[in-house]
């Protein structure tokens, strides 16, 4: 037996050998269970998630998830997927083993998600975090089968129902700002590179390249457990450059000029992402155009881009992605139909 009493403490406590990763014998030790049972279900558990064992709970495996996980997903990233984790699906499967949830369980599930009253962009991204794990442990851990794959995903991504403003909506909220003023050039920059929220945050005089008129984006920020982090972007491929026009290289600098003596590697603007969606909404109100939220001037930047007949490609490094398939799922069907045109060039050629 490997629980006993402490007399002393009137608690139980376990010991026991195991195999660790790399296939040594090592002695566990953990003290301060109310009942035996607790102790041993410790054990068990413990020594299924060293092995990997899919017979080992859910709660567990998510222990292992992000483990494996915590040098490939950025800080931020971890926290997001474990609210999301702790809130939609540690309730619902925390202690069912892994190797025994099945389809019908996770139509049970979707259906207890889906009477909440979501967005369904909100249910997709809560289906992710579950599909995210199985295809983990399937992946890694020689799970047989992931359950989802086997039930329609709940929600919808939002390809389709893209948010933005057009040039004239952009003009009118623009037009509610002093010129000149921090918030009018946090706006302006946001509009005509089409950059993240995080990497608007993160930006510094240095990162403007005046003769050239160029902006590199090498960093983002995010405010985590009250500390400000600056770390590398979202993906390899959020490393850029992009041409800025000429008229907002002269609006930076008029600014930097305001500001004179300002540090060339501190933070152009200071704030945290809850002020800027904040000061957003105010000049929505103060202007009475639709609100947006702050991500999806990104989009109104690709919309403008499409209507002046910019290409996928240029759009795609433009924007960081990965590649240019991401661009088409999301902007794709912003492009009008070119059937027509391709009709008419058969017909001229025949």
């Amino acid at each position: 037996m490997s629980a006993y009493k402490d007399k002393t403490q009137g608690t139980w406590y376990v010991s026991f050998r195991y195999i660790d990763w790399t296939g040594k014998k090592t002695q566990k030790l953990k003290r301060g269970f109310k009942t035996k049972k607790e102790a041993l279900n410790y054990e068990k558990e413990f020594i299924r998630k060293t092995a990997a064992d899919m017979k080992m709970e859910m709660n567990s495996f998510i222990q292992v998830y992000f483990e494996d996980k915590k040098n490939e997903l950025k800080e931020n990233s971890i926290r997001n997927k474990q609210h999301m984790m702790n809130k939609h699906i540690v309730p619902y499967f925390g202690i069912r083993k892994m190797n025994e949830i099945t389809p019908a369980e996770i139509i049970q599930w979707q259906n207890t998600i889906q009477e909440k009253g979501y967005s369904k962009t909100y249910e997709r991204m809560i289906q992710n975090q579950l599909n995210a794990l199985f295809n983990h442990a399937q992946k890694i851990y020689n799970l047989k089968e992931n359950p989802c794959k086997k039930v329609k995903k709940m929600g919808k991504s939002d390809a389709n129902k893209l948010k933005f403003w057009t040039k004239a909506e952009y003009d009118r909220f623009i037009a509610g700002i002093e010129p000149g003023s921090e918030d009018y050039l946090i706006f302006e920059i946001l509009f005509w590179t089409g950059i993240r929220e995080g990497e608007l945050l993160a930006l510094s005089l240095s990162d403007f390249e005046m003769s050239g008129n160029l902006l590199h984006i090498n960093k983002t920020y995010n405010r985590i457990r009250k500390r400000d982090v600056i770390d590398t972007p979202k993906t390899e491929n959020s490393v850029r450059t992009i041409d800025i026009p000429n008229f907002l290289k002269e609006e930076v600098q008029e600014y930097a000029k305001k500001h004179y003596g300002f540090p060339e590697d501190q933070r152009l603007f200071p704030i945290v992402a809850r002020t800027l969606q904040k000061r957003l909404k105010k000049y929505e109100a103060l202007t009475g155009v639709k609100p947006i939220r702050v991500h999806d001037i990104r989009h109104s930047h690709v919309a403008y881009l499409i209507y002046q007949g910019v290409e996928p490609l240029i759009i795609k490094e433009r924007l960081g992605h990965k590649d240019i398939q991401m661009t088409l799922n999301t902007y794709g069907h912003l492009y009008p139909s070119q059937q027509k045109k391709v009709a008419e060039m058969l017909d001229n050629k025949r």
